[in-house]
Formats: structure tokens, C-alpha cells, sequence
């Protein structure tokens, strides 16, 4: 999931093409319905992404009571108006009414905390959830923006690898070579520096012991001269998301596959394998673990890579169902000013935003 930003953003509005009444107020890629002339082009509101979860004032405020998502009807998510996708929201609430929203648009100023916005955590199945430790070694991931909220995350022509985003759960290992430790956790609890206490039964355990990680990440460590290697990967199948790709989750194999390797050297650097690199150097190993498909290699196209989001899964190699969308990352690491870290973003299809009945675990 991403992070959560509620901030002030400069409209471009497009009509409508299927309501008078409607038009689209456009931020970086995204593109929200508003009501006609609400605003024109050039003019800065507030952006409210999906996933908020907004008080109940200020759903009230917006005259959004009933229309939101989930059992409380407070949450933003996706939705098709008249047959445009729509995500998030564009407004400028009375608690900003006094406030210089083009001094904020340069700050960058997020607005979550003060309109008393949170970002929605889905809840924990029992499967997934365990008796943690704290584990301050523990190599953690990091949340991934979507490109269409960050259209400048990556230049016209970069060189590219898009992988397909798997709809599973995030598995973080980390290896200490000095000790031959290990660590399993959640995406939710690595961002705390908490492992999960080694349970067969875990979901992330069962994963990293039947696919033998610690024999993988310690050949990756003997290779790089690393003294803490991290693989990162999504584990997958029925039982653990809505979307199976024919794998069964709470089998003793579930589904799999590695999405990124981190090393970490003596005084604590750290650097990601290359992209360009990642799927030779996993094929190449004694242990081979699965890893997610790559997609597209080449230049980065910002027309072609969110169609190529869009379609069928290539995981199960049954197309089983619909595809979640893209994971990019330029051919060799590079830091991004834009999000201010690693440049590597997420582009969803539409499809899979507007799926009935869908699940987010974490």
C-alpha cells in the first residue's frame, strides 16, 4: 500500500464525456469526478487519496454520508461515475477555508493530521498473525507510491523493468551471515522492527521453510560479502487473498515468489540488486526460488505501461483471472527525489480496483 499524503494539489479539469453536470479534475495521472465548474484548470484543491479514512464531520461536510466504502462508510476508494473512473477526492474543506492553498501546494504540506484523515489497515487474519519479537536487524520494505500520483517518478526513455504485482502478502527474510539468524515478518510488522516467533503454522514460516530461504539468501551472502541479506517476497494463493493464481494458500507449498533482494554490508549500508539483475542471479543459485514475471524491459513509456497493467494474470500460466498491475523499477537502482527514496512505483489496473468483494490484507 502506499503512503498516505493528503495534500494540495493543482487541477487540470477534462469534461465529462458521459455527464453534463460532471467533469474530471485530474491529479498527476489520477482523475477524480467533480461537480461542473467546481473548478477550472490551474486552480489548487485538496487531494484525499483512496485508502483515507475520513471523520465523520468531514464526510458529513462533504456531503459524502453513505457513498463512502466499508462498514463504516468512511473510506475512499475507486468507484466508476457514468462510466469514469474516479479516485479520490477533490474538495477544499472549511478547515482550510483560511489558509494560502498555493503557499501549501509549494510546502507540500499534508493536511491527514489536521482534518484528522488516517490511512485504512486492513485487518490481520488469524493465519497470518503471530507472536512477535522485536528484531532491529530485520531488513524492512519499503511502501511503494503509485506512479499515477507521481507521474515524474521516472523519465521518458529510462531504461525499465516492470514485474506484475502479485495480490498476495509480503514476506520479509532477513539472514545475519555472522550468526546464520533468521527473521520472517509481515510488511505491517517489519515497518515496526518486529519479527514473528518461528511457527510452522505462520503463513510467512510456512513459506520461507518450504521454499528454503535461509539456504538461498545464505548463497546470496556468500556471493555479495553481505553480513545481512533480505528477500523479499509475495506469498500467494486461495485463503490469502481474494485473487488465488490456482495456488492454495494454506498449503503446505504455498504460492511464492521473490520480488527484490536487499544487502546490507558491516556498517549497515544497504543496496538492492539491479533490477536487470535480480531474475539471472535467483536462476542462477543452487536453491532457485520462484520470482515474479517480468513483464516489460525497456525504455520507460508512460502510455504503454499502464495498458500493459491491465489484463489477465501471468503467474498461474492459466490466467487464471484478472491482473492486479505493474511493479516498476529503472534497469539499476537509482534514488528518486520525487518520493524522496528508492525510485520504484506500482501501477494498479482498473479492473482490479473496481472487483467486487476484494480483500487487503497485509
Amino acid at each position: 500500500m502506499s503512503t498516505l499524503k493528503v495534500t494540495v494539489e493543482r487541477l487540470v479539469v477534462h469534461p465529462h464525456p458521459n455527464a453534463d453536470a460532471l467533469e474530471l479534475a485530474q491529479v498527476g495521472l489520477y482523475r477524480a469526478v467533480v461537480a461542473k465548474g467546481a473548478y477550472v484548470t490551474g486552480d489548487v484543491a485538496l487531494y484525499i487519496p483512496e485508502q483515507a479514512v475520513l471523520p465523520a464531520g468531514l464526510v458529513e461536510e462533504l456531503g459524502l454520508t453513505g457513498k463512502l466504502a466499508g462498514s463504516a462508510k468512511n473510506r475512499v476508494r475507486a468507484i466508476r461515475l457514468r462510466g469514469e473512473l474516479s479516485q479520490g477526492i477533490v474538495c477544499r474543506p472549511a478547515a482550510l477555508a483560511d489558509l494560502d492553498l498555493d503557499a501549501a501546494l509549494a510546502d507540500g504540506k499534508d493536511f491527514a493530521e489536521l482534518l484528522g484523515i488516517v490511512k485504512w489497515v486492513p485487518p490481520i487474519p488469524v493465519h497470518m498473525s503471530g507472536d512477535i519479537v522485536a528484531a532491529p536487524d530485520l531488513l524492512p520494505w519499503v511502501d511503494m507510491e503509485n506512479i499515477q500520483r507521481y507521474p515524474d517518478l521516472f523519465t521518458a526513455g529510462e531504461p525499465v523493468v516492470a514485474t506484475e504485482k502479485i495480490h498476495g502478502t509480503a514476506c520479509l527474510y532477513t539472514y545475519l551471515t555472522h550468526t546464520g539468524e533468521s527473521f520472517v515478518s509481515s510488511k505491517g510488522f517489519g515497518a515496526r522492527s518486529q519479527a514473528l516467533v518461528r511457527d510452522e503454522h505462520n503463513l510467512y514460516w510456512r513459506s520461507v521453510l518450504a521454499h528454503r530461504l535461509p539456504e538461498v539468501a545464505a548463497e546470496v551472502a556468500a556471493r555479495f560479502g553481505a553480513a545481512r541479506v533480505g528477500v523479499f517476497g509475495e506469498v500467494f494463493g486461495q485463503g490469502v487473498q481474494d485473487l488465488g493464481y490456482g495456488a492454495q494458500g494454506r498449503s503446505e507449498l504455498p504460492g511464492y515468489a521473490v520480488f527484490d533482494i536487499a544487502l546490507a554490508d558491516e556498517s549497515g549500508a544497504v543496496r538492492h540488486v539491479d533490477a536487470e539483475e535480480l531474475a539471472d542471479l535467483l536462476a542462477d543459485l543452487t536453491i532457485a526460488p520462484p520470482v515474479v514475471p517480468t513483464l516489460y524491459t525497456g525504455p520507460y513509456d508512460e502510455a504503454e505501461l499502464p495498458a500493459l497493467a491491465e489484463g489477465r494474470e501471468t503467474v498461474s500460466g492459466t490466467a487464471a483471472h484478472l491482473r492486479e498491475g505493474l511493479v516498476v523499477r529503472p534497469a539499476r537502482e537509482r534514488y528518486s527525489a520525487v518520493v524522496g527514496g528508492r525510485a520504484i512505483g506500482k501501477i494498479v489496473s482498473a479492473s482490479y480496483l473496481m472487483r467486487k468483494g476484494g480483500t487487503e490484507y497485509e
